[in-house]
This record gives C-alpha cells, structure tokens and sequence, in this order.
C-alpha cells in the first residue's frame, strides 16, 4: 500500500516534491514557503496537504524560532 491509497493528489505531489528536494530528515527540513515554490500549488493548498500528511504519518513538523520546518518521516 503507498502513498496514493492514503492521501489527496496535492498531498502526493507535495510529498515527491519534498522528496526531490531531500527534506527526509530533521537536519535537513525545509519550510513551507519553499516547498510551495517547487510543487507550484498555492501555499493554502500545500498547508493543507502538509496537514494531511502530518496526520498520516508521512512528514513532521517542526517549530522553529521564525518558521517552522517540514520533513519526511516514511
């Protein structure tokens, strides 16, 4: 069972776009702003996949001091 059987089309493309870019551990997160840069969604759109793939298990979040990171956890 992968990815796709789990989440939304956008929560997929934001999951290989966070891939691509190596965001798969806490050293080397990026930020949302970044992540919408590459997938070419809107940022609403890619928070919300984001949320969805938090509440899945496929990517963390982490709270920094002036933005918070996102990476890859499966």
């Amino acid at each position: 069972m992968g990815i796709e059987d789990e989440v939304s089309s956008n929560a997929v493309k934001t999951y290989k776009s966070m891939k691509d870019l190596g965001f798969l551990t806490e050293e080397k997160m990026g930020t949302a702003e970044r992540i919408t840069q590459t997938v070419k969604l809107p940022k609403n759109m890619v928070l919300n996949a984001l949320q969805e793939l938090m509440a899945k298990g496929w990517a963390r979040r982490k709270v920094r001091e002036k933005a918070a990171g996102y990476y890859l956890t499966k």
